[in-house]
């Protein structure tokens, strides 16, 4: 069975790393931690599988205080074990606990039959599965362990006490872990490194160069021969990840070589590679700054902010003329004020099920009532006026005449997706139908172009407004980023700035776009949720963005477009 895998380049590799000798190559006065090793059989992330790993714990660890952890992937690499207690003895790395893991099988049902292995799965696959695993199945069971003279193991849960690392696929597994949960891993050594195109990590220097910088710290190894496949050329991956991340502002090393796919070089660089993680620890790594564009948007030193928690489900900002943002808690059918002060109000107790809202020229509330199937308008008083019925609707925009376009998605699938445009004088019609399922609207800055959501896609349609309200030149104009771990964008709410950037509630965040169609940033929420997002403040240069349970809000150096404002006219993009 052993020699059958070994064709495999990748299991190859693997094998080799596992079996790299833990040779003497340490300070002979350093002591000696212990390694001991273990099998885990009862993930329920990735049912079915069994592994082994393997902990190490240094003399020097005192269970009074939690270590620091260090994970690796593919079992026991680099002579680890033997670095760690010369580091640890000469303090040029702090007290830490090293947990190897293999990677997951699923075993045959029969001698007959051949075992599922995981590897490719669990380490290539993007998304937090295998973060997951780790900090919720994994390291708990770590935890429930002693070490041989029966010290109790304690490990730290500050990311910026845990470092990850790999080689090839757990190389890119180690780079996701972080970058999935950088709360949890900060630290990243990565060997010969699987960024190609088997699961899709081939995207990651797209997304780290669009993506708000996250607090990592990261060491790349690769060689000039390093293999050349179906699935892509890693050598050249490997290039152009560090590219990305020094354009991204991210605090990188790297040191190439003329090897190939390997861990020979790994290994020699891999003390100097940890001296150079754990530098000036405890000092927290911190992010960089980002692209050009981001620095664009987002004003230094402001971060998000919590407004309010303890909702159901969020949705419907829209800001009234004083720079006051109302949002809903859609299943408790109430509206809630932001007041310029930051405190938070009912304004409405009974909003009908209200969803999508926007506020018009003549300061009513424009609200999507999804209870009684109606568009409804709220004067300052709470009361209420019925718009239109007849169909029930997710979002909506109200121009600066008065005119109103609605989003109806068709949730039962077999009533149609459809736009609806309603004018000042109150007639209604269908404008477009067609989308899988529409969703946020919005207008740009000029007011010549309707935006809107197709959420089961990765694309928002652009239209050309015409004077009685009709659309025309529909394309799928606006190409959005979807996550390895869905089918669609899941695109909801939009709004535009005075420049004439498009902000789109995605799964990954918002996703930020010029008038050419193109997403130039992503900036994602604190709590990785995201319905809907509006401008507020006094100046209408606050975001804020309803996030399931919890409403957030963030200062920028940009200015919302109101669409019950008159049309701005912003400067070309650049093509």
């Amino acid at each position: 069975m052993l020699r059958r895998f070994s064709r495999s380049p990748l299991v190859a590799v693997a094998l080799a790393l596992i079996l790299v000798p833990i040779t003497a190559r340490a300070d002979d006065a350093a002591p000696k931690g212990e390694v001991t090793k273990y099998t885990f059989e009862q993930s329920k992330i990735f049912p079915g599988t069994v592994r082994d790993y393997w902990v190490y714990i240094p003399k020097q660890y005192d269970p009074a205080k939690p270590a620091c952890v260090h994970v690796n992937q593919d079992g026991i690499q680099y002579n680890a074990p033997a670095v760690f207690d010369e580091l640890i003895h000469k303090k040029e790395m702090p007290v830490t606990i090293g947990v190897f893991i293999m990677h997951g099988r699923v075993k045959a049902s029969t001698d007959q039959a051949l075992n599922r292995f995981n590897r490719s799965y669990e380490y290539d696959g993007l998304g937090d599965s295998y973060v997951r695993f780790v900090l919720e199945e994994l390291l708990p069971d770590v935890e429930k362990k002693t070490a041989g003279d029966g010290r109790a193991i304690r490990l730290s849960k500050d990311g910026n006490d845990r470092s990850i690392a790999g080689g090839s696929s757990g190389a890119i597994c180690a780079w996701t872990a972080a970058w999935e949960r950088p709360d949890a891993f900060t630290r990243v050594f990565s060997a010969i490194g699987t960024y190609v195109g088997l699961r899709g990590g081939n995207n990651y220097p797209t997304l780290i160069r669009k993506y708000e910088p996250k607090p990592i710290r990261i060491y790349l190894q690769d060689g000039s021969k390093d293999q050349n496949i179906y699935a892509g050329d890693w050598w050249m991956a490997n290039l152009e990840m560090e590219r990305s991340l020094v354009f991204a502002g991210y605090e990188v090393d790297h040191v190439w070589g003329e090897g190939g796919h390997d861990g020979k070089h790994a290994t020699e660089v891999f003390p100097n590679a940890m001296r150079w993680l754990w530098k000036d620890w405890p000092a927290p790594v911190k992010a960089g700054g980002g692209s050009p564009q981001l620095r664009e948007i987002l004003a230094p030193g402001e971060g998000w902010k919590l407004v309010a928690e303890g909702y159901k489900f969020t949705e419907g900002p829209a800001v009234n003329a004083r720079g006051e943002v109302f949002y809903n808690d859609v299943p408790e059918s109430k509206t809630f004020k932001v007041g310029l002060d930051g405190k938070v109000s009912v304004f409405l107790n009974d909003t009908k099920k209200g969803d999508g809202q926007a506020f018009g020229p003549d300061g009513r509330l424009y609200s999507v009532a999804g209870g009684t199937e109606q568009i409804l308008a709220w004067d300052a008083d709470g009361k209420s006026t019925v718009v239109a019925d007849g169909f029930r609707g997710n979002d909506l925009v109200v121009r600066h005449d008065g005119g109103i376009y609605v989003t109806h998605p068709g949730w039962n699938g077999t009533d149609p997706s459809q736009v609806w445009y309603i004018s000042p004088k109150g007639e209604k019609k269908v404008v477009d139908k067609g989308l899988r399922f529409s969703n946020g609207l919005t207008l740009s800055p000029d007011q010549s172009l309707l935006y809107v959501a197709d959420s089961r896609t990765h694309w928002v349609y652009s239209y050309q407004v015409q004077p009685d309200g009709s659309l025309a030149h529909k394309q799928k104009y606006y190409h959005l980023h979807v996550p390895d771990t869905a089918d669609d964008s899941g695109a909801d709410g939009l709004r535009v700035d005075r420049d004439g950037r498009l902000y789109v509630a995605t799964r990954l965040g918002i996703q930020v776009c010029d008038q050419a169609g193109r997403v130039n940033c992503i900036i994602p929420t604190p709590n990785g949720k995201l319905s809907n997002l509006c401008f507020g403040g006094e100046n209408f240069d606050t975001l804020y963005a309803t996030c399931g349970d919890k409403v957030y809000s963030r200062k920028l150096k940009v200015k919302g477009a109101i669409a019950w404002q008159p049309p701005i006219k912003p400067a070309a993009p650049r093509l």
